[in-house]
């Protein structure tokens, strides 16, 4: 699972925060991997979406610290 809502972000521990922004960025380097071998287009879409999630969990774990 790639995609994360904010409003599952909201309910996860700071832990929980910290391994999932390891996994998704990990995805994100394999996504980034098939990509430059010539991926297909599905990949696209997963690629977009990974960028997204991680994009809002560094957000509000941003906004936590404020």
């Amino acid at each position: 699972m790639t995609h994360v809502k904010s409003r599952d972000i909201d309910n996860m521990s700071d832990e929980a925060r910290e391994a999932r922004l390891l996994e998704l960025r990990e995805d994100l380097l394999q996504l980034r991997a098939q990509q430059a071998l010539g991926g297909s287009a599905s990949n696209l879409g997963a690629y977009k979406a990974t960028r997204r999630s991680i994009a809002r969990l560094l957000t509000k774990m941003n906004d936590k610290k404020e």
